[in-house]
């Protein structure tokens, strides 16, 4: 479980099939300080495991669902990518729940700067990830936790509003238009979802008639 805070930039090497190395800027990151075998990472919002420990920075492997879900398998050597260490209980959450499990990509639109923030859109032609994006819901972007500013009503386009330090501190100037980005919907959504399909085949059961989308407006989601 991560909190789509970036703690880090690293670079990307692959270094065998199936394997990524991550290279971090400096050796003295306290990422790598507190980093062990087996912990998780969420590299550009993917949950990777670390296998190897480098002096500055560690390998992990990646299955072939991994390559062909994410944008991991078209990044070139020396790719930027975001870094978050796993949520640990009691630390504080000031994004929301992501779980390093990609629904899908989308693409780079436009980039531009409007007073002191960045507006970013993009396209969602990947149903699996369109259909949990929401106005001003989450939506974790690269890893990157941030609200849904506007969007179409199917989720196949959407727009971000986003802070200078987030905009500096992560990959998002790397980004060009075109450019495909993982893309993680809220979990509370994919959680409503499934009720509300369970719901729906049980529906002739009145004794089962208790989760409707009135019960959900009526105690706020």
């Amino acid at each position: 479980m991560f909190t789509g805070l970036i703690q880090a930039m690293g670079r990307l090497s692959h270094s065998g099939i199936g394997q990524l190395t991550l290279h971090y800027p400096t050796p003295t990151h306290p990422l790598l300080a507190d980093m062990a075998l087996g912990d998780s990472m969420a590299v550009d919002g993917i949950c990777l495991t670390v296998e190897t420990l480098l002096p500055q920075g560690f390998v992990a492997a990646v299955s072939p669902e991994t390559l062909a879900r994410t944008t991991l398998g078209q990044l070139p050597e020396g790719s930027w990518v975001n870094l978050e260490s796993s949520l640990r209980v009691g630390g504080k959450i000031g994004g929301h729940f992501v779980t390093g499990h990609v629904d899908g990509r989308g693409h780079l639109e436009t980039a531009s700067q409007a007073d002191n923030a960045w507006i970013l859109s993009f396209t969602v032609p990947d149903a699996r990830a369109a259909r949990y994006i929401v106005p001003k819901g989450s939506i974790a972007i690269n890893g990157i936790s941030l609200t849904v500013a506007d969007c179409s009503p199917s989720g196949d386009w959407f727009s971000v509003a986003v802070i200078p330090v987030t905009y500096q501190e992560t990959t998002l100037p790397h980004l060009q238009p075109g450019q495909a980005v993982n893309l993680e919907g809220d979990i509370l959504g994919k959680y409503v979802e499934k009720l509300l399909r369970g719901h729906s085949s049980q529906a002739s059961n009145p004794m089962d008639d208790t989760l409707s989308l009135a019960f959900l407006a009526e105690h706020g989601y």
